[in-house]
């Protein structure tokens, strides 16, 4: 009996847990099971019966493929651009001291706490006050970057405190210069850290509505396009697409997932023998 109430609330919160993803999973399930539907009408949101045609044509909805591939090039760049940015400002945050230091790491936060729309209106109002030609690919762009920047930062940023500078200190007593000290030291040290940001901000450039809807102009990106489907029809085709993004994703995850514990293993493993490390290769 005393050992059932001890096991009590380990059982319990373990039940809790498995509610709880169930909840977060439920919306994608239903997502999955509805990319194999052949609707009744515009609307795919009965089931009727079991169909692999919007798998085999996931592209024949009209624009879809190109509001795909707009969003696609969108993350990609917005990604690879705040995560160079980021990188660079976590680095400068957390080892140097300089004016205006602590101002900006209370800015960095205020993106996260700002309201998407409020952010939205305020990068339109930016944008025609500045005079810019048109709105679309480019002030798209820039507003996930602008977003994306502070979700880089902060994950980077936790990844540098508490690195161990000392290996930083040995690679330049041994001769390697700041550049070579970074790019083969610190560099892959962080480099779980930077995977994640990336990861991150290509997740939410890909997925974000609200402050691409305000800056858009004539683009399409995937979100503005199911939006617009919404309101006429809503094809298995969406679902696919949204599956193999899903899908994709996932997979991102566990291979980032598989090589930060591999790299941790690898960092663990030390020769019982300090000799061995020593002797050299055979001839």
């Amino acid at each position: 009996m005393t050992a059932i109430k001890r096991r009590l609330p380990d059982w319990g919160l373990n039940v809790y847990a498995g509610l709880a993803l169930i909840y977060l999973l439920l919306p994608i399930a239903v997502i999955i099971v509805f990319s194999f539907n052949d609707p009744v009408g515009r609307f795919n949101f009965i089931w009727n019966e079991f169909s692999l045609d919007a798998w085999k044509h996931p592209f024949a909805v009209q624009g879809v493929q190109d509001a795909l591939v707009t969003s696609l090039k969108i993350a990609a760049l917005s990604t690879v651009i705040a995560t160079a940015l980021g990188t660079l400002t976590a680095l400068a945050l957390v080892r140097y001291e300089f004016k205006g230091r602590a101002p900006v790491n209370f800015f960095i936060f205020i993106p996260l706490a700002t309201p998407e729309v409020v952010l939205g209106a305020a990068l339109l109002s930016q944008f025609l006050n500045w005079g810019t030609p048109a709105l679309g690919f480019t002030t798209i762009l820039i507003a996930h970057v602008m977003f994306n920047l502070s979700f880089v930062i902060i994950t980077v940023r936790s990844r540098l405190i508490g690195f161990d500078r000392s290996l930083e200190e040995a690679a330049q007593d041994l001769g390697a210069t700041p550049w070579e000290t970074f790019r083969l030291v610190t560099l892959p040290l962080i480099m779980p850290g930077v995977l994640s940001a990336a990861l991150l901000a290509f997740a939410l450039s890909i997925d974000d509505f609200v402050i691409t809807n305000f800056n858009s102009g004539s683009t399409i990106t995937f979100p503005l396009f199911i939006w617009g489907a919404a309101r006429v029809a809503v094809p298995p085709q969406i679902y696919v697409i949204a599956t193999m993004i899903f899908l994709v994703t996932v997979a991102a995850m566990i291979l980032t997932v598989w090589q930060q514990r591999r790299a941790e293993k690898l960092a663990a493993v030390r020769p019982d023998d300090p000799d061995v490390a020593l002797d050299p290769a055979p001839a």
